[in-house]
Parts: structure tokens; C-alpha cells; sequence
């Protein structure tokens, strides 16, 4: 495949086989079976890889289908607003809004407007993202969230790194999410992480699929 053909297209159950060893692409694989062809990026070590997903370079098809399984997975936490985590994690949050059946959602973001406070703000990295940031919050949108039942979303759950940024940030303002929701879980990473801010962040995550790192094989890559 080349790169634009990646995540155009949700394929039928047992499509490709899911046990490898993989080439190009490793296939994401949905609670229901059906399955989404992720393109490998390997380490620098060579040994090892994970699977990637770019959401905004995904068709409209595709976005749709994971927003809706999300929103799915989070219609039993009973969610007043979802709020975004930028700048992937936007895309999927607005569309899991929608699917929840509500009128908006709450961006966060790394863009700070003049009116933004710096106390209302936190360091964010994240592993596609080499150059420091801070992830703000719109002092205006506060009103939207306290008080209510809030989903922090993003496109990707990886180190944990953008997540924590997340939850620091909320909790700046006295708001804890109920539930935190990804289209991907890569790797399990990011458990370790999350369990060091607090035990019950991990239980609280939901993903539409998860993907294992990968190591070489020789012929491939083998989860």
C-alpha cells in the first residue's frame, strides 16, 4: 500500500490475518471483527514497531465508524461533554459528541489566545511531537464542564503522555473526567503511566481497538 491508501477503509472480519507476520501493515481489529489496515512505523532500534493511526488523514468512512463505536463504548458513563484533546484527538472528539447525541464539545488546546490564563495551562509532549508545548483550556468554556460528567478523548492512548497532560490540566479547575476515550490503544504503555498518577485511570479508559508493539522477526513483525 502506499501511505495515502492507509485508513480509507474498514474491511470485513478475517480479512487479514491478524497473527503475522506482518509487512507493511498490522490489522486493527474492532469488537464486532472488523478490521482496519494500520501502516508499521518501526523504532529507530530496528526491533521493534508499532501500528499508526493518523485520523485526519482518514476518510470520512472510517472516522465515522470510530466515533461511533466510541461513543458507544461511553454511552454507559452517561457523559454531559466531551472535551478534545488537540490536535488529533479533535477530530474524533467532536464526532463522538455528535454520536452522543449532544449539541457541542470542548476543545483543549496549544494555541494561546490573549484572554487564555497561564495558571489554566500545563506542559504537554506527546510521541509524535518533538517541540514543547502547553495544553490550555478556554477559561470560558469552565461553565460547560464544571459539575458535570466529562470525557476527555483523544485519537491515540500511547505513552499516556498527552492523557496526563489532560487530566492535570482539568484538575487545575476542580473537574475529574468519569471516563477517558481513544480510537487506539497502542501498546500498553501508557498503563505504567497512568497508574502512577492514580490507580483508577486505567480502569476508567476505553478504546475502539488495541494494537501490541511489535518486534522483528526476520520475515516481519510479530506482536
Amino acid at each position: 500500500m502506499t501511505p495515502h491508501e492507509f485508513w480509507q477503509e474498514i474491511h470485513a472480519p478475517d480479512s487479514f490475518d491478524v497473527d503475522g507476520p506482518h509487512s507493511t501493515f498490522y490489522p486493527a481489529v474492532f469488537e464486532d471483527g472488523r478490521q482496519l489496515q494500520l501502516p508499521i512505523r518501526p523504532f529507530a532500534d530496528g526491533q521493534h514497531a508499532l501500528a499508526s493511526l493518523i485520523i485526519n488523514q482518514a476518510s470520512f468512512a472510517v472516522v465515522e465508524a470510530l466515533a461511533k463505536e466510541l461513543a458507544r463504548k461511553l454511552e454507559s458513563c452517561n457523559v454531559d461533554v466531551v472535551v478534545g484533546l488537540p490536535t488529533l484527538g479533535l477530530t474524533l472528539a467532536s464526532e463522538v459528541a455528535r454520536h452522543l447525541g449532544h449539541s457541542r464539545y470542548v476543545p483543549l488546546g496549544t494555541s494561546r489566545k490573549f484572554w487564555y490564563l497561564d495558571d489554566l495551562s500545563v506542559p504537554m509532549s506527546s510521541i509524535t511531537t518533538q517541540q514543547p508545548k502547553r495544553l490550555y483550556i478556554d477559561p470560558r468554556m469552565l461553565p460547560l464542564l464544571q459539575g458535570k460528567r466529562v470525557a476527555l478523548v483523544d485519537d491515540v492512548i500511547s505513552s499516556g503522555a498527552s492523557i496526563i497532560a489532560g487530566l492535570s490540566l482539568l484538575s487545575a479547575s476542580g473537574i475529574e473526567p468519569v471516563v477517558i476515550g481513544a480510537a487506539m490503544l497502542q501498546s500498553d504503555r501508557w498503563r505504567e503511566s497512568l497508574s502512577a498518577v492514580s490507580a483508577k485511570w486505567p480502569d476508567r479508559i476505553r478504546g475502539v481497538f488495541a494494537t501490541p508493539l511489535l518486534k522483528h522477526a526476520g520475515d516481519g513483525w510479530l506482536a
